[in-house]
């Protein structure tokens, strides 16, 4: 037999929890829905620098100007880091999966005008607004990770390869 308590009104079943158990589910959803919400409102998660029009328009130039060495997708070739017989590397993948995110943005901009290696300067090919959307283009293919990464070498100013692996 079960006995409700004195709180308890006649005619009603006994709570045993339930109901404060679902009180606490709702509560700890909100919160963690509130976390979420803000976690975003420090205008970090998901921001980038560049526009949805320098991307589409980055694609264009990358497709006309850096495809037949790069790569589609920005793959880059598959012997990236084997050196070739003169001493350069073949052309990098862009797509993150490499040490593109190495570079700061200025970095970025100074390689694609003037070049590096065996990849020549395109800056009188391009003007600094093909540049910079080429540059948006493929950094819009790296993981949030990769760019938070890049991001953080950027504010540093640091240049160079710290880590050749990825």
């Amino acid at each position: 037999m079960v006995t409700l308590g004195a709180d308890a009104l006649p005619g009603t079943l006994p709570d045993y929890g339930h109901e404060r158990n679902a009180r606490r589910l709702w509560r700890a959803a909100l919160v963690a829905v509130l976390a979420a919400l803000l976690a975003g409102c420090d205008g970090a998660a998901g921001e980038r620098w560049y526009t949805e029009e320098q991307v589409q328009r980055g694609e264009a130039v990358f497709e006309a100007q850096c495809m037949a060495c790069h790569g589609e997708g920005a793959r880059g070739d598959e012997n990236w880091r084997t050196r070739e017989p003169d001493g350069n590397l073949p052309p990098p993948p862009l797509d993150g999966s490499a040490h593109a995110w190495h570079h700061p943005l200025d970095e970025l901009r100074g390689i694609i005008a003037h070049g590096q290696n065996n990849m020549p300067g395109f800056g009188k090919a391009l003007s600094d607004e093909e540049i910079d959307a080429v540059i948006a283009w493929f950094q819009s293919l790296w993981s949030d990770e990769v760019y938070a990464a890049w991001e953080e070498y950027d504010e540093a100013g640091m240049e160079g390869h710290a880590d050749d692996s990825r």
